[in-house]
């Protein structure tokens, strides 16, 4: 087992609503896992000469270094006595640091808890990021917690090793609490626009399908093993990835992407399938690194 698969759950805090309802999520899935709670506030280095307070501390509008330290200590310890009242069976530890979120949060983190992208001033300012930055740098797996809680787990299947860590996560979580699994291939690699220079209908459509049901068939066979009483649905679209997850994931609780790798490329699929998916999701999204 890896020190990711024995880490805490890691919530990054910055004051926000949003923050909160993350650390909420992130606290059950800490219980779910049998695992601890790290609660982390990132300072941006050097703290802002401006900076807006948070709405459930009156304090001054502009205010020193020492003065925002001072105040991100309080209200970490405020949301850790919360979570103590609410869950008094789990380990709940916090930490202040300076720098990005996704860069003071070790490899040891089994899993990072952020809320959905805060555009407040005291977002940019403590948190330094929004999710989709936490999302893009951190190297290991992400949840950006969404608005819906309740509903089916919906995880986008490529039959990629990458992709399979995502298979893997989405039936994990979908045992664990009781939901219904919905696996997804999309297919839209093919050029069908008015210009191209092959139509549509040479193109074996059942073809496609066949071997797209293939693809998902394969990917799932050894988790439908191993979970055998979660109830799986395959679901193969040739619609664009983004558009068929977001549509599949309406009324689901959450979404699972994998990650295609690190440097160009990764920022490439990040900035198309999982930004749109960030964006436009209402479910919490989980982005998973191999």
């Amino acid at each position: 087992m890896t020190s990711a698969e024995q880490g805490p759950v890691v919530a990054g805090f910055d004051g926000s609503a949003q923050a909160r309802r993350a650390i909420g999520w992130a606290a059950r899935e800490a219980m779910s896992l049998g695992r601890r709670l790290l609660i982390v506030t990132a300072l941006p280095t050097p703290v802002p000469d401006l900076v807006f307070t948070p709405v459930s501390a009156p304090v001054p509008d502009v205010f020193s270094e020492d003065v925002v330290r001072e105040q991100a200590e309080k209200e970490l310890a405020a949301v850790a006595a919360d979570c103590g009242q609410r869950w008094p069976d789990l380990e709940v530890a916090t930490r202040l640091e300076q720098g990005r979120l996704a860069e003071v949060v070790d490899d040891g983190a089994g899993l990072l808890v952020v809320g959905a992208s805060g555009r407040s001033a005291l977002t940019r300012a403590l948190l330094g990021s929004t999710s989709a930055d936490v999302v893009h740098h951190h190297e290991r797996t992400v949840v950006v917690r969404g608005e819906n809680t309740a509903g089916k787990v919906v995880v986008g299947v490529d039959g990629s090793e990458r992709g399979g860590h995502a298979v893997a996560f989405a039936f994990d979580f979908a045992a664990r609490h009781g939901r219904e699994l919905v696996a997804v291939h999309a297919w839209a690699d093919l050029p069908l626009d008015s210009l191209s220079p092959v139509r549509t209908w040479d193109y074996d459509w059942e073809q496609l399908k066949a071997g797209s049901e293939a693809v998902l068939e394969e990917a799932l066979a050894p988790h439908r093993k191993a979970h055998p009483d979660v109830d799986v649905r395959q679901l193969v679209s040739f619609d664009g990835p983004a558009h068929a997850l977001i549509e599949e994931a309406a009324d689901a609780a959450l979404l699972v992407l994998g990650s295609h790798g690190r440097g160009a490329v990764r920022r490439a699929l990040l900035g198309s399938v999982s930004h749109a998916v960030l964006y436009h999701a209402h479910c919490s999204v989980a982005v998973i690194r191999g």
